[in-house]
């Protein structure tokens, strides 16, 4: 995607052997780049969001598995590297998907050979995100136009599309997930807008969200998180997309908090719910989303501060609540399959179910 004209990645190698990343903790005021060096540079920046999204954790921790095997290429080393990175954040699978991916290819090898190996494969990883989004994108769009073509037949002007969190290409290598149909059909010449939750605490929605939003073009609206009811009760909500951290074999979907709300309004109101996500987020190993995922818990003053800008142009963080009341900060919830209407695959559409799943991933289908 782009930036004032210039194409980027969210995560890329610099020529000296480093990983560079966008800071995602300075958007949507100021665009900033980081250098990662060492593998616990990569395992800050996915502890301390400064990347965000299941897809892009795991080219972060593919990366910071490369980054390790440049300093020790050993077994040991490599083996540390993939504790650390894997204690940075408990939900999105991605994250172990891709360490697995790195050692099952690095260890076989000589151990001369890994650290070159290692960079090789965390760039595939990263190109296969690209594609794989796209790919969505593509069978999104599909059900995009869909909806446009009865929306237009009733009279209607544009098609309103209901966001949670980020799930564009600031939280994976490029394109997005849920975003991805919504700039596919954008550039198809299809009438979008997008409703854009603020998605407290962090809200990835109002900085994230609307700023690559407002890069690309796209008419949006940034929109107060529990507004979305009151919407799809006055016929203003046409479809709902979102991502996922992490899917189970049953169609059961984790995202971030709020999004189960979103689904219940949706089915109250007949409002289709669909979730975008690549093959990697499954976790084939999980069947009941509610008893099984962790949901992570972050730190309270997510809850009780906020940053922003002020009237002078600086930017600030103050604290919303008063002095000794205490902050309960759940990251994510989980949407029962029976409120998805779709999923949205690299490989199609789908019914939220074990069967729907199987028969997109036939070659995974009872948890192998």
């Amino acid at each position: 995607m782009k930036i004032d004209g210039v194409s980027y990645r969210t995560i890329w190698p610099a020529a000296d052997g480093a990983v560079e990343i966008i800071d995602q903790t300075c958007l949507p005021h100021v665009f900033a780049t980081v250098r990662l060096e060492t593998v616990d540079d990569a395992a800050r920046a996915i502890a301390d969001m400064w990347v965000r999204g299941a897809p892009l954790i795991g080219a972060t921790a593919a990366y910071g598995m490369a980054l390790a095997a440049r300093a020790d290429a050993s077994e040991a080393a490599l083996r540390k590297a993939y504790a650390t990175l894997h204690a940075t954040r408990p939900t999105a699978i991605n994250l172990k998907w891709a360490l697995d991916t790195m050692l099952a290819a690095l260890l076989p090898l000589r151990e001369s050979d890994r650290g070159g190996a290692a960079m090789s494969r965390a760039a595939e990883i990263c190109d296969e995100d690209v594609a794989i989004n796209s790919a969505i994108g593509d069978h999104g769009l599909t059900l995009i136009k869909e909806i446009w073509e009865r929306r237009r037949a009733a009279g209607a002007e544009r098609i309103n599309i209901l966001t949670h969190c980020n799930a564009g290409w600031l939280a994976t290598v490029d394109w997005g997930t849920a975003l991805a149909p919504i700039y596919k059909a954008f550039d198809a010449g299809l009438p979008v807008h997008v409703w854009v939750d603020e998605t407290r605490p962090r809200n990835q929605g109002a900085s994230l969200t609307a700023r690559e939003l407002n890069w690309h073009g796209v008419p949006h609206t940034v929109i107060a998180d529990n507004a979305g009811g009151h919407l799809m009760q006055h016929g203003l909500v046409d479809l709902v997309i979102v991502g996922t951290d992490r899917t189970t074999r049953t169609g059961d979907v984790c995202n971030k908090i709020g999004t189960y709300l979103k689904a219940l309004a949706a089915r109250d109101n007949g409002v289709p719910f669909t979730v975008a996500l690549p093959g990697p987020t499954i976790d084939w190993t999980v069947a009941d989303g509610i008893r099984e995922i962790p949901i992570e818990q972050r730190s309270a003053a997510e809850m009780t501060h906020i940053a922003g800008k002020t009237a002078s142009g600086e930017i600030a963080t103050v604290q919303l609540v008063p002095d000794g009341s205490p902050a309960g900060n759940y990251a994510f919830d989980v949407t029962p399959a029976r409120l998805v209407t779709w999923l949205i695959t690299e490989r199609g559409l789908c019914p939220a179910s074990a069967e729907g799943l199987a028969s997109l991933y036939p070659e995974r289908a009872g948890g192998k």
